[in-house]
């Protein structure tokens, strides 16, 4: 049987997760927006994960909006993982991502969070990126006082640049951080080194959002499936290998509406990278 063989990270110092996790974008109907076709297969993907042993479910208020978040309720695994969402991006028929970092704006979501997951405190809230109608700090002070109102454990903070998350630690102590980074592209995929190492110089958990660059890696795909035959794996494990193998301080979360894609992508635990190989996909 497959399972979460990933070793773990302590999320804020002390919420023990398994490093694979699991991320709830997917579960929503198309460009995110509305429920998925089938509501219950997206349920039963989430159990499944947690059957699997992975124990650290990423969603946000965006997602649907709200839909990502009802699901996870309803799947009825807040209680068996770590759940993380987010606040600060609004959402429209369109399919728009709308920065959105008013304080009171978050104030009113982390209570319709707290709802739809079905939770008295949520274990990781998130900025979801910088709004620049908003001074950051402002953004950052409220989610300080969220916490200290015992709304929320602890804080995360999404596409944000080294300096911002200077800033942000200067006002609040910071969990984790979210932005996009997989081994392609060295600007687009790869643009957060910086913000990687800040973190693991701090004890802070890297979220990779995009973990996968939904399989096109440009100049890396074919070292990619070369090292894939040599494991007999596929392209996707492989990516998920590395991500572990990079970092300590790294906690992937693929997502999919498939459980039989959830499966290989846990099943990618399993799989050990030689040295020669990690080089060769970090070139």
């Amino acid at each position: 049987m497959v399972d979460n063989r990933s070793d773990t990270f302590d999320i804020g110092g002390e919420l023990t997760v398994h490093r694979l996790g699991f991320g709830a974008m997917r579960l929503c109907g198309p460009d995110i927006v509305g429920p998925p076709a089938d509501e219950d297969g997206a349920r039963a993907v989430l159990q499944r994960a947690a059957d699997l042993g992975v124990d650290f479910v990423d969603t946000a208020d965006s997602y649907g909006p709200g839909v990502s978040e009802r699901l996870i309720r309803e799947a009825g695994i807040a209680d068996e993982m770590v759940v993380a969402t987010k606040a600060g991006l609004l959402r429209n028929r369109e399919g728009d991502w709308l920065p959105h970092g008013d304080p009171d704006y978050i104030r009113n979501q982390v209570l319709v969070s707290r709802d739809r997951l079905g939770v008295d405190t949520i274990d990781l809230y998130q900025f979801h990126r910088p709004d620049p109608d908003t001074p950051f700090e402002d953004s950052v002070e409220t989610f300080a006082e969220l916490k200290d109102e015992g709304l929320i454990a602890h804080v995360g903070l999404s596409n944000v640049s080294v300096e911002q998350l200077e800033t942000a630690r200067d006002i609040v102590d910071v969990a984790t951080v979210q932005n996009r980074y997989n081994p392609g592209d060295k600007e687009a995929d790869r643009g957060s080194d910086r913000v990687l190492d800040a973190c693991e110089e701090y004890g802070i958990g890297f979220i990779p959002w995009f973990p996968l660059g939904a399989g096109d890696m440009d100049e890396k795909v074919d070292v990619i499936a070369e090292v894939a035959d040599a494991h007999d794996a596929t392209p996707e494990q492989v990516t998920l290998a590395w991500h572990l193998q990079h970092s300590p301080a790294t906690l992937p979360i693929p997502g999919t509406s498939s459980v039989a894609h959830l499966e290989e992508n846990v099943a990618a635990t399993e799989l050990e990278l030689t040295e020669e190989e990690i080089t060769r996909l970090n070139e």
